[in-house]
């Protein structure tokens, strides 16, 4: 069975038409870049451009950067200001016609549930929490295989600031860190969530799962197991998909 699935970024927005038995892209994604600034509309249109670029029309799973409650979007931090309150859910399926259900989540969540499902935490009990470091940092908080939505640990205080502000891809590139300086902040940063969760096992995604290597093993004093994301930056599209289908 396939349903198509999107994910909506600060800074891209991608998707594809998904597997669900196998949980993986039926097809190569299709990405364009977020307009700036990211408003209802623009991305509404990027949405449409990206279904439409495979002509699907039938049910569309899409995540969001922020906290979502029944298809409404109530916070977004790396997104414009007037998301806050917009029935998302609504918006995006009349901007695609009016004839094609649309299900909104939180991209992390999205992520973190395919990965529950398919990925790295396929099968582990315990608390689980996948971080999915971008322009932001999202988060997917598990229980015994169970989702606590719009956790949002990204936005936690670390040294007086939000923790995205400093240890997100964002602000690795932003600062021109090293890989060494970097991984230091987000030791801290996982240590802070660690002290407020004690995680099983930390799942690390985002676009930098696919490299691994340059910072995992820089990570140290973090007594949670910490892995990549088996499907690394395609796992929003998958979550997206999955909802979509309920």
């Amino acid at each position: 069975m396939q349903i198509f699935g999107v994910d909506i970024g600060g800074s891209g927005i991608k998707g594809a038409p998904v597997d669900l038995e196998r949980g993986d892209l039926a097809q190569e994604r299709h990405k364009v870049l977020t307009p700036q600034p990211a408003t209802p509309d623009g991305v509404a249109g990027c949405v449409v451009e990206v279904v439409r670029h495979f002509g699907w029309d039938g049910p569309v799973g899409v995540t969001f950067p922020g906290v979502v409650t029944g298809g409404v979007t109530r916070t977004a931090a790396n997104m414009d200001k007037s998301w806050i309150g917009v029935d998302t859910a609504a918006l995006l399926s009349r901007e695609l016609g009016g004839q094609q259900p649309v299900t909104v989540l939180n991209d992390a969540d999205a992520a973190g549930v395919a990965e529950m499902t398919y990925g790295a935490g396929r099968g582990r009990g315990g608390t689980v929490i996948l971080l999915t470091l971008g322009t932001g940092i999202g988060s997917a908080l598990f229980t015994d295989g169970r989702l606590v939505p719009n956790t949002e640990l990204g936005h936690l205080e670390l040294k007086g600031h939000d923790a995205e502000t400093r240890a997100s891809v964002k602000a690795k590139e932003d600062g021109d860190l090293t890989w060494e300086r970097w991984a230091h902040r987000l030791r801290k940063y996982m240590q802070h969530v660690e002290m407020l969760f004690s995680p099983d096992l930390f799942i690390i995604g985002g676009g930098v799962s696919r490299k691994p290597e340059k910072f995992l093993p820089l990570i140290e004093g973090v007594r949670a197991e910490i892995v990549p994301a088996a499907l690394q930056n395609n796992a929003g599209i998958v979550g997206a998909a999955m909802a979509a289908k309920r």
